[in-house]
């Protein structure tokens, strides 16, 4: 009778480990994450999904990414978030929004400082996905805007992909009619431009 309670405390104790150890990736971002336009399936964090798996990793991919989100909209939802999906690894991709409607820096900043605040308290570790906005906001704003992407980043010391859309924002191929979302092509190359900072996670933890 010992050695079953032994074996069964022995199982008990394995596959709680094991689940703990395959907690995923949660994916906060806007409409570039969520797709907007294209067919789920042709995003980019859907083809995270695959390339997870066609590399070895059982890592489950979770986008909670909201067409139209901000920061604040982000922040809000964070919490819900975090206690429902226990994830390792936060991807935050937030930011354009409060950007294009020209909301002040500092307080996005504050939100995305927030939001690796509330992810590390959770157990979890974040990467930051950053953004451009176009020069027509004025010098002064647009540098303030991708500043903040770097200032959170050496603040927290998280790693930063600085231009999530590097090689694709200024090729109108790669673009949809309204200049803004990226299309189906485009897709592989976001995931390229996000991977080497999600492989040096997986390959660190």
């Amino acid at each position: 009778m010992k050695s079953l309670l032994n074996g069964l405390l022995f199982a008990l104790l394995y596959v709680t480990s094991a689940n703990a150890s395959a907690q995923g990736i949660l994916v906060v971002g806007d409409s570039i994450s969520a797709a907007f336009g294209l067919e789920i399936e042709q995003g980019w964090v859907h083809l995270l999904r695959e390339r997870l798996e066609e590399r070895g990793y059982d890592d489950p991919v979770v986008n909670a990414s909201v067409s139209g989100d901000t920061t604040a909209g982000g922040l809000a939802r964070l919490p819900r978030l975090l206690e429902e999906h226990d994830p390792d690894l936060v991807i935050l991709e937030l930011g354009g929004n409060d950007g294009l409607r020209a909301l002040p820096p500092a307080n996005m900043q504050q939100n995305l400082s927030s939001m690796i605040e509330h992810s590390r308290e959770a157990g979890a570790d974040v990467i930051v996905l950053g953004m451009m906005i176009p020069p027509n906001y004025g010098l002064r704003y647009t540098r303030a805007f991708s500043e903040v992407f770097t200032n959170v980043s050496e603040e927290h010391d998280v790693p930063l992909v600085p231009f999530l859309l590097e090689g694709i924002g200024d090729r109108p191929q790669l673009m949809q009619s309204d200049r803004i979302h990226p299309t189906a092509a485009a897709q592989p190359k976001i995931l390229d431009n996000a991977w080497p900072a999600i492989e040096t996670w997986l390959e660190d933890r």
